[in-house]
């Protein structure tokens, strides 16, 4: 594969650098010298050496063995065909024994298919018509994608029966295909042959070959991420394949990571599923593959097998060089080729390519002599020797391939690391060349040589060398290019100093090989590897070997390349690395076949022997007859007198068992927040995605992995939390069959109750359907993978197939969020998730304050890891090293044998012996370890420590089903033996089943729990809460299930090898997340500094999301429904009630309750409850509480007393376990003296081992390899698991990343896999999209992730609950509730319009009606009362008055569902309005123009030029003076048009500072009817206002009016209204209309209407008291039609509504029509009010002062009070956008209403404010200055001339019009307390004010706006008369000269 870079020069430090190290090496003393290398490359790394993590794997990815390297420079051989046997036959469509294969004549013949192979048609040249037929391994063929083949191939010919065709050159010939080229399989094999209903064979789908070619082609990028050597993975590796590999050489793939999804046992699904990129074992076995009677599964391998009759043929190249490159498929194309084979399955190994023709395809051609495998040696190396090809040629291996691996990881990682970065690209390749061969074999020598002996070599530490290296030699060039633009530069001639030459490297590799004792041992070559590894084989059967690990075998003779390969020869790396090539499938299936056929009898068998007496079961017997008589007799005794201490008192003694209430915590709330956030931003966005404001509830579905106690626990937190009832999806008494509509397992019958959601949520389109898909890492398998192989098993793919349908995509109501602990395989380039709709849970802490405080803190990965790092106490991450020893020993003794099986083996014995040597067996200790005799102790002991029995969980983590199933029945069996039945319960837990625990064990939880229902039976985990048990706990991959709070250790030692990529690894890990009692004193490294460090750094965590450990759970174990046990649960009862027992069980120190004490309270107030709270639940309810009872978590762990003790084990402590004498009282009396009294009762609870087990997180025991991953750091600070792949469903885009750094927070964490993986074939979203392409994401999509076992479920079902209140708030609003004022004020009856079934008022009836002066609108509650002289007022009349301040916060309102006819703000969206309002995808934004509009005033003295905004399609309401031209005048209807069809009223809407409140979509009010609606808005708000409601019509009005109040604005809307009645009359005078038949109408409308309703009355007669009446929302358009109906019409010059209220009473609506105020909503007749105006400068009161005038001018103001307006309550703008502050200070002080006045020419502040508002201001809270006679004295109220001015509520004012021939009060009853005259005009003289008598001392206030005409008035009214005056009686208003103030003169009668 001549490598083009070979021979480039490198830099000059680099070549000083090496070559002082050799001169060190030469000159050092010491025996060891450190090379340099590993100083210069693996310093940063704190040497690699650990393991890191295992594989990053992932990438290696297949590539290896693509045609790779090779293709490209060698030119395909010409093909020929070698000639037949004498003899035989050659005939077209026959085999060479003259049998017919043409699927014509075969078609109906029975044809022997054996297992695991498939019919395929082949398609021959010389036959073009026909197809024949063969029968061929499916392991062989494709699946649907075009992956997973293995390499090579199987087949036998259906004609002459002949099997075992391990060529398919070998087998065309045999099928006389006659071809010109090379026979590949890909090119002949056609189509899948299957039977139709007939049973005839015909021809089926196509055989999908592409994905061969992809695999081997490109993807540099994949490929070489996978670990070196496989993950270190002590514990189960999944074994090689069958247990021998295959003949062909197997190449076996490096590690790469298993896969984790979801495997099939079938075999060719496995392949599909399986890890393909490891291929993990090239080649299991090929023949014997098929004999075996498991057959294998089809493993993305290449599995080569090659016969050994013969000379090995010489194989061909690589797939077919037309097929497609793996780059088409998006990856990024490197230097050499790299094969990206991706497997659907789950991992993709790189394919392996064999040896010998079987083998197929190797990216390294393989030359020269066949190298013999040796038979025995597996017998005599113990071990299969796993073979990485390197660089250049591998020979062909034959013989015995069984006992040897052979794996393309490190060659494609070789290849990947050549392919220079897509980052660098940039610059050019001829500037940075890549790193040469020889480099990457001497750094590989250095890498191998620092290793340690238990270490594993792992491809990304070997990836993150050599880039280091890499970018060290081109720094410089590096360097340049950032600086300078990127341009090419010619490369530089040479470097000052030469490379490393091929003829150097094994003098430099042997010489830094020197320096390890031998564990890497060099091998040079003069011709080929094959000398090599026949010398290596030769070594290994001398045992010259046994020291050495790695063989490094270099053959340099070529002139232009090198040919290497490294050979893993130690017993304990090669087992690993071999294992973990299988995937989860292959890994059952091996164990299973060692099961089944018995080759573990052998190993049982030796355990037998170990027992110092003979035969353990013999010892186990002797003990039980021994025993059985005392054993019975005590234990019936001890329960008898437990059970009466139980009874006698009632209730057990024990304090620390009790029920922790359901609780939200501030955490779960919080994130139940940010979710509603982000589903509201969605909503908010321009793209119409979502439309909120269309739902009216909301229903859910919540999707988890199949596994039963998932499903119970989740059914749980869901009726627990209450959110059906809230949702109102359920009634109050819902059943349990009801609850599980909304949780659906993922098994063969979700399809069903799948696709009744999705009909539902079609038929419910204003529903809201949230899916949760939880536990979202979990088979994110791509539907494809079912399809082909739709006889697997059929949840392959689900999730795929249901949630990512497109029925679900295209749902406009259906949000999907995805929850999980572990979302890296949801974070690729490919991902359906926009990076800003990820919602992580955040870290508990910033900047160092505890952002949430809770009662319990969450104890997960990072804090596990802390424990490891502080010397305080024992970690609780432990391994144990006594059974990693036994189980390396036992390897070398079994070596067929899958370690999973041993070590299983071996911790069952352990368990054995434990048990019997509590048990009394004292000799059987030195059989187990300390730390099983440890766990075995605490499990037996601590029942005996609290008087109700409650004991510890201990959970034993057997990931295969069939090894738990072995471990249950020996466990049980010897339990039996030694009559501990009823001590502790052994339960067997898979996904599949529920939990069965004994009668025993079932009557105390009863007990325990309060339970009466005999049929109970605990469904999830958390109900064995307290319950002294092992749990094996079995299935590959935890589903989310919860533990309960009394787990005390978590026995992790037989996790596999699967576990070496982060999700699995996590997730194993997550099994012992916990909540500890944060009132116990944690253990120094365990709390404070744990809790404190980001919360999970290693997760990433950052401030804002502690991903921790990511979750392991999916269904989240502590969902708010899980109370206390749960250990999420953060009830802040359950710390008060344990807090007496933690205190005194951890020695009364003070310290330890202390930190609950102040933060106990506030933590039961922060959260709020959403769901039913579990205290008032009735009994009945009981049985499904009963799971979330457990206590809650625990911190660490061991010591009882004051300072926790590191290790419970053997410490006599709290747990105070004799080793050897079990008895109990012994062990009572221990305990009890251990642990400080602190009173009787307290001191039961601190003997409990439930109470320890709150305040400690479990123990964690880990096999060395993972415990060594996890806690040993890279260089960027994280562990080292976090550099792995992240799952087995993606793989590495480049292998030149950067590290994960410690500092990323979650998001930065989700950005780095956005950008740095990409999903495999077989992830579900493979074909998403294209890269970068941004659409690409699910807008209705959100991903929460948060640590296991956090709450997310909780969270989660918050968020539905808050989501629902949104939803129904949306709909709703607050409108103003207030009954009318003033109503009781003297009423005389005369004053009734009495035709009470008017529907519209009779003109000369309602003249007669008097108009009635007092305010009945509540918002005037606080104004000045009118009087006239109906009234009597006394002053008791008036209630009591709010404080002004309060005046809009405490007014009452009613929360309202919004009607289809209500008027809405600019978010609502929906259909029908989306053109209305100018927003539609479909529409450009509407084009506006911009038209002046002037006309002249004589009050202003001046033109008034008005703009109007008219979008193009409103343009028809107005007259141009051509089109486009001059604004001429806006259209008016005909008084006489009697057409429903619009609106003849134009509506005016002033507003300010609503821009996106107001409610000024009126398309739903009018009923869809056109109207003309002219928003009136301030010049500096036109442009927001334009923006937010461009299909509006916008009147702006002039700048000078930019701080004027709403009296400018309705004052400029009459004159323009008038001005324009004029206009358009003089326009139709022409076309010959009337003048009086213009429609003289306009509506004023206040930006708050929001709905509008009518009153339906039945009189029943005419004069009875009797009357029924109701209420009903109407449309606008209904009311305007019916007022603009209104007979006499014309005559009205304001016309009203009531202000709706939820108290109106039938007096209110008795009356049809008044003649009084109107307010809010008028309807005003320009033409008669044409000499009446609104006062310009107002800002409050002015509708009132309108009113007031348009009375006194003669007119009519009619209120129709059965139409009524509601308002809704806005708290942003309107009148409240005027702030009144100092204009010095720039501090916002506010200023009070006193100081808004003040003496001219003062010092006095001045303040920033119009000079009308200030004085309106005064008035309103401080008028008692100037009228003290006044105050609360009604019947002498202050006059007030031409003007109405609120004086407050305790000042009565009279209304007099100065107008000739106005309607007035008679006054002559009247002596006024005052005289108000406010900018009085000429109508005004001396003899007016003659008419009026006041009290003496009454005052006057004259209001002018300078000082010259307040002294003109004063003398052209001869005020001085009557009044006295003093200078300092004159004051201003408080503001500067520029802003014109207003001036007062105040006096006093004479």
């Amino acid at each position: 594969m001549g490598n083009s870079y070979a021979g480039q020069l490198k830099t000059a430090r680099f070549e000083e650098v090496l070559h002082n190290s050799i001169e060190a090496s030469l000159r050092s003393s010491s025996l060891v010298p450190r090379p340099v290398f590993s100083q210069l490359y693996l310093e940063a790394e704190q040497q690699l050496s650990a393991l890191e993590g295992g594989s990053r794997a992932d990438n290696e990815e297949e590539e290896e063995e693509g045609e790779g390297g090779l293709e490209q420079n060698c030119p395909p051989n010409p093909y020929r065909m070698h000639p037949p046997p004498e003899g035989c036959c050659t005939t077209d469509g026959f085999c060479q024994a003259g049998k017919d294969l043409r699927l014509v004549s075969i078609s109906s013949e029975p044809i022997d298919v054996p297992a695991g192979f498939l019919l395929v048609g082949a398609k021959s040249p010389s036959l073009p018509d026909h197809l024949l037929v063969c029968a061929v391994d499916k392991r062989f063929l494709p699946d649907d994608d075009g992956h997973n083949a293995l390499l090579g191939f199987s087949g036998n010919c259906v004609g002459c029966g002949k099997k075992g065709f391990c060529y398919f050159t070998e087998f065309s010939s045999h099928m006389n295909l006659k071809v010109t080229t090379q026979p590949k399989k890909q090119k002949h094999l056609k189509y899948y042959l299957i039977r139709n209903a007939q049973g005839a064979l015909t021809k089926g789908p196509l055989i999908c070959w592409k994905g061969s070619e992809f695999r081997s082609r490109q993807a540099s990028a994949s490929a070489c991420s996978s670990s070196l050597f496989p993950p270190p993975e002590s514990s189960g590796l999944p074994p090689p394949f069958p247990s021998e590999p295959g003949p062909g050489s197997t190449a076996s793939i490096l590690p790469g990571t298993p896969q984790a999804g979801p495997a099939s046992d079938h075999a060719s699904l496995t392949a599909a599923v399986g890890p393909a990129v490891f291929n993990g074992k090239d080649s299991p076995k090929h023949q014997p593959l098929v004999k075996h009677s498991l057959s294998a599964v089809p493993r993305p391998s290449a599995l080569g097998i090659l016969s050994n009759s013969g000379p090995p043929k010489k194989r061909h190249k690589g797939w077919s060089p037309e097929s497609p490159s793996a780059a088409d498929g998006g990856y990024p194309q490197g230097g050499g080729n790299r094969a990206k084979y991706e497997s659907t399955g789950v991992t993709c190994m790189p394919q392996v390519g064999l040896v010998g023709p079987a083998s197929v395809t190797f990216p390294v051609v393989a030359s020269g002599e066949p190298v013999s495998v040796p038979d025995n040696l597996l017998k005599i190396c113990k071990a299969k020797p796993v073979i990485f090809k390197g660089h250049g040629h591998f020979p062909y291996l034959c013989g015995n391939l069984n006992d040897v691996v052979v794996s393309p990881l490190l060659y494609t990682c070789y290849q990947n690391s050549q392919s220079i970065s897509r980052a660098y690209g940039q610059y050019g390749a001829s500037t940075i060349q890549p790193i040469s061969e020889e480099m990457q074999l001497l750094l590989t020598v250095y890498y191998l040589v620092q290793l340690a002996a238990d270490q594993v070599p792992l491809m990304e530490d070997l990836e993150q060398i050599f880039l280091r290296s890499w970018r060290e030699s081109h720094l410089t060039e590096i360097r340049q290019h950032q600086q300078a633009p990127p341009q090419p530069v010619p490369p530089a001639p040479g470097a000052a100093v030469a490379p490393v030459t091929s003829a150097q490297l094994p003098w430099l590799a042997g010489l830094a090989a020197s320096s390890c004792n031998d564990s890497v041992h060099v091998i040079e070559c003069t011709y080929s590897l094959a000398e090599g590894l026949s010398e290596m084989f030769r070594l290994l059967l001398e045992g010259k070997l046994a020291k050495t690990n790695y063989v490094v075998i270099i053959c340099a003779c070529r002139s232009a390349a090198i040919d290497s390969c490294i050979a893993v020869t130690g017993k304990y790396q090669a087992r690993i690395l071999s294992e973990s090539l299988l995937t989860p499938a292959e890994y059952q299936k091996e164990v299973n076949y060692e099961l089944v056929t018995g080759k573990v009898d052998s190993l049982g068998a030796f355990f037998s022997t170990l027992c110092p007496e003979g035969d353990i079961d013999i010892l186990l017997d002797k003990f039980h007859q021994e025993n059985q008589g005392q054993i019975s007799s005590s234990l019936t005794a001890s329960s008898v007198t437990k059970s009466a201490s139980l009874d006698v008192g009632g209730t057990p003694v024990c304090t620390s068992y009790h029920l922790e209430p359901h609780r939200i915590r501030p955490f779960q709330l919080a994130v139940a927040q940010k979710l509603l956030s982000h589903v509201c931003s969605i909503a908010d966005s321009s793209t119409q995605n979502l439309d909120l404001g269309s739902f009216e509830k909301v229903d859910f579905l919540i999707c988890i992995p199949p596994s039963e106690v998932t499903y119970q626990q989740t059914l749980f937190h869901v009726w627990h939390s209450g959110v059906l009832l809230e949702l109102g999806l359920e009634k109050e008494h819902m059943t349990k069959q009801r609850v599980e509509q909304y949780v659906l397992k993922l098994d063969a019958q979700a399809q069903t109750k799948f696709t009744s959601f999705l009909q539902n949520s079609f038929q419910n389109p204003h529903t809201l359907f949230v899916l949760i898909h939880d536990h979202a890492h979990w088979d994110l398998v791509s539907s494809t993978v079912h399809d082909l192989y739709s006889q697997s098993d059929p949840s392959v793919g689900l999730v795929d197939r249901l949630l990512n349908c497109k029925e679900v995509k295209e749902a406009p109501n259906i949000v999907m969020l995805h929850v999980t602990s572990f979302p890296y395989a949801l974070q690729t380039q490919h991902t359906l998730i926009s990076p800003y709709n990820e919602i992580h849970w955040p870290a508990s802490y910033s900047n160092g304050a505890d952002l949430y405080p809770e009662n319990k803190k969450y104890f997960g990965l990072s804090e596990f890891i802390e424990s490891t790092l502080s010397g305080h106490s024992l970690p609780l991450l432990r391994y144990d090293s006594s059974f990693e020893a036994m189980v390396t020993a036992l390897g070398k003794r079994f070596p067929r044998l899958h370690s999973a099986v041993i070590r299983t083996f071996v911790l069952v014995q352990h368990y054995t012996a434990a048990m019997m040597a509590v048990s009394g067996l004292s000799q059987m200790k030195n059989y187990t370890s300390v730390e099983t005799l440890e766990i075995t102790q605490n499990l037996i002991n601590s029942p005996k420590r609290c008087p109700c029995g409650h004991g510890l969980m201990v959970l034993l983590r057997v990931p295969c089903s069939p090894l738990a199933a072995v471990a249950y029945e020996r466990l049980a069996h010897v339990r039996a033996r030694l009559a501990l039945e009823e001590h502790f319960e052994i339960i067997l837990g898979s996904p599949s089943s529920g939990i069965t625990i004994g009668k025993h064990f079932l009557k105390q939880l009863k007990t325990w729990q309060k339970i009466d229902d005999a049929e109970w039976r605990p469904q999830t985990y958390l109900e064995l809460e307290g319950l002294p048990c092992i749990l094996i706990f079995s299935g590959m991959d935890p589903h989310g299930e919860s533990l309960p709070r009394s787990l005390r250790y978590c026995d992790l030692r037989l996790i596999n090898s699967s576990c070496l990529v982060r999700t699995a690894l996590e997730q194993e890990l997550g099994l012992a997340a916990y909540f500890v009692s944060s009132e116990a004193p944690l253990e120094k490294g365990a709390r404070s500094e744990a809790l404190e460090s980001d919360a999970e750094k290693l997760s990433s965590t950052d401030n804002e999301d502690e991903e921790v450990v990511t979750e392991g759970s999916a269904s989240e174990k502590r969902s708010p429904v899980r109370r206390e046990r749960c250990r999420s649960r953060d009830s802040a009862s359950s710390s008060l009630s344990s807090k007496a027992s933690s205190s005194a069980r951890c020695g009364g120190s003070p310290a330890q309750a202390q930190p609950a004490g102040p933060s106990q309270g506030d933590r039961a107030r922060s959260p709020q409850p959403c769901g039913p709270a579990e205290e008032g639940r009735a009994p009945g309810e009981r049985q499904w509480l009963r799971a979330g009872r457990g206590p809650p978590s625990v911190i660490s762990g061991r010591g009882p007393g004051p300072a926790p003790q590191p290790d419970p084990g053997l410490k006599s402590g709290q747990w105070s376990i004799q080793a050897s004498v079990p008895s109990s009282s012994s062990s009572g009396s221990s305990s009890s003296s251990a642990t400080p009294a602190a009173g009787p009762l307290v001191l039961q609870a601190a003997q409990c081992s439930v109470t320890e087990a709150r305040r400690r997180p479990p123990v964690v025991f880990l096999p060395k390899l993972v415990h060594d991953m996890v806690t040993s750091a890279d260089g960027s600070g994280l562990p080292k698991a976090a550099s792995l792949l992240p799952s087995h469903l993606v793989m590495w885009a480049s292998s030149f990343r950067p590290l994960l750094s410690k500092t990323m927070t979650s998001t930065e964490q989700s950005l780095y896999y956005r950008q740095w993986t990409v999903p495999r074939p077989s992830h579900m979203d493979y074909g998403s999209r294209a890269e970068g392409r941004v659409d690409g994401f699910h807008p209705r999509r959100l991903l929460l992730s948060g640590p296991p076992q956090i709450g997310k479920t909780g969270a989660y079902l918050q968020f539905l609950s808050i989501l629902s209140r949104m939803l129904i708030r949306l709909t709703e609003v607050d409108v103003y509730d207030e009954e009318e004022i003033n109503i009781n004020l003297g009423e005389e009856a005369d004053w009734h319009y009495l035709q009470l079934s008017d529907s519209w008022p009779d003109l000369e009836l309602f003249k007669k009606l008097p108009f009635d002066y007092i305010i009945h609108d509540p918002k005037y509650e606080d104004a000045s009362l009118i009087c006239s002289h109906h009234q009597s007022i006394k002053s008791e009349d008036r209630g009591t008055r709010r404080k002004p301040e309060d005046l809009y916060v405490r007014r009452q309102t009613a929360r309202m569902r919004l009607s289809k006819f209500a008027a809405y703000n600019t978010y609502h969206h929906c259909e029908q309005c989306h053109q209305y309002m100018g927003f539609h995808p479909r529409y450009q934004l509407y084009e506006s123009t911009l038209h002046a509009f002037a006309f002249s005033y004589s009050m202003l003295g001046e033109e008034i030029q008005l703009h109007f905004i008219i979008p193009k399609s409103k343009e028809h309401h107005f007259v141009f003076s051509q089109p486009g031209g001059q604004l001429e005048s806006m259209r008016l209807p005909l008084v006489t048009d009697k057409s429903h069809e619009y609106i003849k009223s134009p509506t005016f809407t002033p507003t300010t500072g609503r821009h996106e409140h107001g409610l000024f979509n009126l398309y739903h009010a009018m009923d869809g009817a056109s109207h003309l609606h002219v928003l009136v808005v301030k010049e500096y708000e036109m442009a927001i206002y334009k923006k937010y409601w461009p299909n509006h019509i916008m009147l702006v009005l002039p700048s000078i009016f930019n701080s004027a109040g709403v009296g400018a604005a309705h004052f400029l809307i009459k004159e323009l209204s008038y001005h324009n009645l004029e206009l358009e009359r003089n326009r139709q005078e022409e076309l010959g209309i009337k003048p009086q038949d213009i429609w003289p109408f306009i509506v004023i409308s206040d930006d708050s209407c929001v709905m509008w309703n009518v009153v339906d009355v039945d009189c029943g007669g005419e004069r009875s008291r009797e009357l029924s009446w109701s209420e009903r929302n109407v449309s606008l358009k209904h009311i305007m039609q019916h007022i603009e109906a209104s007979p006499d019409i014309t005559h009205y010059a304001l016309i009203g509504m009531r202000k709706w209220s939820g108290k109106t009473g039938s007096r209110e609506v008795r009356e049809p029509f008044s003649r009084c105020h109107v307010h809010d909503f008028i309807v005003l007749n320009v033409d008669l009010t044409q000499n009446v105006q609104y006062n310009q400068n107002r800002f409050l009161c002015d509708d009132v002062d309108f009113n007031l005038r348009v009375h006194s001018a003669g007119l009519l103001l009619c209120r129709f009070n059965r139409f009524s307006v509601m308002k809704k309550q806005i708290a942003v703008g309107g009148h409240r956008s005027f702030h009144i502050t100092s204009k010095v200070s720039d501090s916002p002080v506010a200023v009070v209403p006193a100081q808004y006045i003040c003496a001219p020419d003062s010092k006095h502040t001045f303040l920033a404010a119009p000079a009308q508002l200030l004085l309106e201001k005064f008035l309103q809270h401080h008028s008692h200055r100037f009228f003290p006679l006044s105050l609360k004295n009604h019947g002498h109220p202050v006059l007030s001339v031409d003007c109405y001015l609120n004086l407050g509520s305790q000042i009565s004012v009279c209304y007099v019009s100065s107008r000739p021939h106005s309607l007035n009060v008679s006054c002559s009853d009247f002596l006024f307390s005052g005289l108000l005259l406010y900018l009085c005009d000429s109508f005004v003289g001396a003899g007016f004010l003659k008419k009026f008598h006041f009290l003496k001392g009454a005052t006057l206030c004259v209001i002018c706006q300078d000082r010259s005409s307040l002294r003109q008035t004063v003398v052209r009214l001869e005020l001085e008369d009557e009044w006295q005056f003093r200078l300092r009686d004159e004051f201003q208003t408080a503001n500067a000269k520029e802003d014109r103030p207003l001036f007062f003169l105040t006096g006093r009668h004479i």
